[in-house]
């Protein structure tokens, strides 16, 4: 599809003002992840702590130039403010007019990197063109050493796509939707095998590049991971995921992708190539032959969008471990639906997906990547979506009791992790102050421990810090009453669902 560019008369503050807003429905914007230091003659570093300045009023990082390159596409997803049957206003940036915005907000201290993002220009290799063409300036003609965090196009050629990942800190390849059904409904143009390619080609470049400078294959993770021989990053839980790959290919049961499940390599085509540097080095007219950079080195992330189909949260949740495992993820985003367009296939115009159950499942997200669950132990096909009074962990324990209370002076860290209230720096800390004496309920409150949570489910030195009785419904109302103000102001920020804007900076 051939579209025709009418911004001429827009100025770069116009485009700045259309294209931010355009993008404040795509996510994922958070720390680095990457440790790059500054260099003598270039702008910029990636220090994991100078990425998250300031937040929006739902929790997302604004320290990033968060724009599309153009809100023009020739894709016309059902749930997108930008797809092609929409009367908005449309503009496109140059990859110049990026290049200086990025440069000229650095310098004043209003972000320390770029988000970029882009609708569909044409076709995806045309517009992936263009966002490596952008990229390459920032790092050789402005000298731009700042972290980049790009969305790439699904169906663009592996040339591009090894570009982007040489050119940008983090690389993403948005799912958009959890199933390839949802995607037919929803996104007709788009299908799970486009998405699942480059994800794929990107995982393993990303392995080559590590191995190749004595690193593991996989990305870095927390280091109580080491210690959680049920979490999903453990080599356990990863000789399993293949196992039970190899099972599928045998038996030739393979997932279409209806039950949740992502499709196998076989069914989204081998998925084993490497995008290398001479793949890269296609990005003609422009030479790259003066940059000497790793491949991704923050990891590659994507998206997912919260309520827009029917999929339960287990469906989701699973998706998610399943991206994790299969393509070593550094993270996975959800977005919640929020109604723009009417049409029969999505929600009404006035039922936005409570942001309470985009918190929910981030709240999962994170038991599965540092205090190691796995997704059936928090949700099931009886229980397929969480409990929007309580946070999931929580949830877990009262179904679990019989594995409470936890004795403090002698649980393993990783049964210290399963605790309500008690996090990865307060377990670690447990297991250490513990070596050298007795530890009482005011030295577990002084190491950072949640006592108004994890009292129920705790005794030190045999003895609780109440007498109250281990109970599921008692302790469900304790916590209820201790939660629900965190709850109504979840639940109540949907009324005020805003991206900070330039004129908070005092732009425009």
């Amino acid at each position: 599809m051939n579209i025709e560019i009418k911004n001429s008369n827009y100025t770069t503050q116009e485009k700045l003002q259309i294209l931010a807003d355009a993008a404040k429905y795509d996510v994922a914007c958070t720390s680095s992840g990457s440790s790059r230091r500054g260099k003598k003659g270039e702008l910029g570093n990636t220090e994991a702590c100078g990425i998250c300045h300031s937040f929006a009023a739902d929790g997302r990082c604004i320290s990033l130039l968060k724009i599309l390159m153009t809100n023009h596409c020739a894709y016309d997803c059902k749930y997108c403010i930008n797809r092609a049957s929409n009367d908005v206003k449309r503009a496109t940036f140059t990859p110049e007019e990026i290049c200086e915005l990025t440069i000229e907000f650095y310098r004043r201290n209003y972000i320390e990197g770029l988000f970029l993002s882009s609708g569909v220009l044409k076709n995806p290799t045309y517009t992936m063109e263009k966002m490596c063409e952008t990229l390459l300036l920032l790092r050789t003609k402005y000298h731009f050493n700042g972290y980049i965090h790009v969305k790439t196009i699904p169906g663009a050629s592996d040339e591009l796509l090894a570009a982007a990942g040489y050119l940008a800190d983090r690389i993403s390849v948005n799912l958009e939707l959890p199933t390839e059904e949802s995607l037919r409904t929803l996104a007709p143009n788009k299908t799970m095998k486009t998405i699942l390619n480059p994800m794929g080609k990107v995982q393993n470049t990303i392995a080559a590049h590590r191995m190749a400078i004595g690193k593991t294959a996989y990305m870095e993770r927390s280091r109580g991971n080491q210690l959680l021989n049920n979490g999903i990053f453990s080599e356990i839980s990863k000789r399993n995921y293949r196992e039970s790959l190899e099972e599928k290919k045998k038996t030739d049961r393979l997932s279409d992708g209806k039950d949740g499940t992502l499709p196998s390599q076989k069914e989204m085509g081998r998925v084993d190539g490497l995008l290398t540097w001479d793949n890269a080095y296609q990005l003609a007219p422009h030479d790259m032959s003066g940059l000497k950079r790793r491949f991704a080195p923050a990891g590659q992330s994507t998206q997912m969008i919260i309520g827009a189909t029917g999929e339960s949260d287990y469906t989701l949740l699973q998706t998610t471990q399943q991206l994790y495992q299969g393509f070593d993820l550094k993270r996975v985003f959800y977005s919640a639906y929020i109604p723009m367009n009417e049409d029969d296939a999505l929600p009404g115009l006035g039922t936005p997906t409570p942001l309470l159950r985009e918190h929910r499942l981030y709240q999962a997200d994170w038991l599965l990547r540092f205090y190691g669950f796995q997704a059936g132990e928090l949700l099931s096909e009886e229980k397929p979506d969480f409990n929007e009074l309580i946070d999931p962990k929580c949830d877990w324990a009262l179904r679990h009791l019989e594995q409470f209370p936890v004795e403090i002076e002698t649980a393993s860290y990783a049964r210290l992790l399963r605790v309500p209230g008690i996090g990865p720096k307060s377990a670690s800390r447990i297991t250490h102050a513990r070596r050298y004496g007795r530890l009482d309920f005011a030295s577990l409150k002084k190491m950072g421990v949640v006592l108004k949570r994890a009292h129920y489910f705790i005794t030190c030195g045999g003895k609780q810090m109440y007498h109250t009785p281990v109970e599921a419904s008692y302790i469900m109302r304790q916590l209820v009453s201790v939660d629900k103000k965190d709850v109504w102001n979840i639940e109540h920020s949907n009324e005020s669902y805003v991206q900070l804007s330039l004129a908070d900076f005092g732009i425009g």
